[in-house]
């Protein structure tokens, strides 16, 4: 993640506006209480970790978790470093795009989450139509949200 690492201190000016708006419309959507977990896949600097319960976050650059006031983690989506089932909401906002391999990721992110999901995915992103299909073929879609740049798929795993 060298690009990201190279912007790290000046993410959240550049993008940090258009991040909140989408956690505020990802937390208009979802019910969130104090007693679940969330794992943000791909938290950057962690504008999208804050929830009001236990969170962490993962992300590949050292750069912008520096700038990360939250629980996070060093790693890669597609290595998740958790027990199967172990959070109450996964997230993964305006991040996928960006993952070295979206289906592993997006397998690994099925394998820790218990039943909920939240992906923002740009919609002018070349991946686009591969990750709302690899969407679509794992999880059943509850809601589509339209945003400025993104679509947002709040979903959850059908039965096993």
């Amino acid at each position: 993640m060298p690009y990201y690492d190279s912007i790290a201190g000046g993410y959240n000016e550049l993008h940090g506006e258009e991040q909140l708006n989408k956690l505020s419309i990802i937390k208009k959507s979802i019910k969130i209480n104090k007693k679940m977990k969330i794992l943000d896949v791909g938290c950057g600097t962690g504008i999208s970790s804050d929830f009001g319960c236990f969170a962490v976050g993962v992300d590949p650059s050292l750069g912008l978790l520096n700038h990360n006031s939250h629980l996070k983690i060093l790693g890669a989506a597609e290595a998740l470093p958790f027990k199967s089932d172990s959070f109450d909401y996964v997230i993964a906002v305006t991040s996928i795009h960006n993952f070295n391999d979206m289906l592993q990721s997006i397998s690994e992110m099925y394998r820790v989450g218990k039943k909920n999901f939240v992906f923002s995915v740009l919609k002018k992103s070349r991946k686009f139509y591969v990750i709302k299909s690899a969407i679509k073929n794992n999880f059943k879609i509850k809601k589509e949200i339209e945003e400025e740049k993104d679509m947002i798929y709040l979903c959850y795993k059908t039965a096993q």
